[in-house]
This record gives C-alpha cells, structure tokens and sequence, in this order.
C-alpha cells in the first residue's frame, strides 16, 4: 500500500513539475516579441499550442491558469511586464481578451487526436488559434470600441506569423509527442 502511495505521490510531483516548466516556457515566450500597437506579437500562441498538443488538455489547461495566476499575482511573466505594469492592472489592459483565448487554444489543442494527415492537423490547429483571436478582438473592441477597426488592428498584423507557427507545429507533431496525456 506504501508502494501505490508513493507511486501515486511521485506521479503528482512530476505532472506538477511539468506544469511549472510551462509556466517557464509561456513567459519566455512572452519577452520574445515584435512590438505592435496595441497587442504585442509574442511566440506565446506557438507555446501555448503546443503545451497543448504535448500535456493534453487537462495538463494544458492547468498550465496556462497557473501561468495566468502567475501574471495576475504580479509575477512579470506577460509579455509588456514589467515596463507597462504588472498583476491585475496590466491583465485587464489590452491583451486580457488574447490571454484568456489561450485557454480555449490549450484546450481545442488538447482534446484534438492528431493522425497522419497534415492538413487536418493543421486545420485543428487553426481552430484552436482562432479562439485566442476571437476572445483578443472582442475584448479589444470593449476597450477601444466596436466601431473601430478591430480586424486590422487585432488579427491582420499576426496573420502570416501564426500561420508559420501553426504550420511547423503541424510538421512536428508526431515527432516530439510525449507520453505525458
């Protein structure tokens, strides 16, 4: 009974383990960046999708609300922390709306089954992303308005960028899968 306490024990700490180097990678991935107005271009959607594809949904999701949690607390781990402010101040600002899509993105990316065929792994993948720029531009459009130019301003800018990213993620899926589901 010891045995199965401590196997169950050793289990926990290693899906927690890799939740935190998840955390790790986000916010990286948050300081790598191209600096547009008013939404940042990141490589964190490449990260968030392919936490998802590697941990699954459940470990993809805890990790993105331990990496949201994290960054609402005051950790500087978005990607204008801390030189625009941190915590609850600067997660309400204009990127909240793409930081709450990533919990969709994680999710979709997560839940998917990937097979041998590219192009509907590429498309599951597009889905996923969308998400991240649905819930950006609608929270965009509260802040500066609906009347304004939301797609040009929220999604046009990154287009050729998540599509490379979502793409490579496609050409590797099957060869960096981890047993970690």
């Amino acid at each position: 009974m010891e045995l199965v306490k401590s196997q169950k024990s050793l289990f926990f700490y290693k899906k927690l383990a890799i939740v935190f180097v998840g955390t790790i990678a986000l916010a990286i991935s948050s300081k790598i960046k191209i600096p547009f107005y008013p939404v940042p271009m990141t490589m964190q959607t490449f990260v968030v999708l392919l936490i998802g594809v590697l941990y699954g949904w459940k470990l993809g999701v805890a990790t993105v609300c331990l990496y949201l949690l994290e960054g609402i607390l005051g950790l500087p781990v978005f990607a204008g922390t801390p030189e625009k402010g941190v915590g609850i101040i600067y997660f309400t600002g204009p990127t909240m709306g793409y930081l709450i899509g990533f919990l969709f993105a994680v999710f979709l990316a997560g839940y998917f089954d990937y097979n041998k065929n590219i192009f509907i792994n590429f498309f599951k993948l597009l889905i996923a992303t969308s998400f991240i720029y649905l819930m950006g531009v609608a929270w965009l459009g509260s802040l500066l308005g609906y009347n304004k130019p939301l797609f040009e301003i929220g999604v046009q800018p990154f287009i050729i960028a998540e599509l490379f990213k979502i793409t490579l993620i496609t050409l590797i899926i099957k060869k960096f899968k981890l047993n970690l589901r």
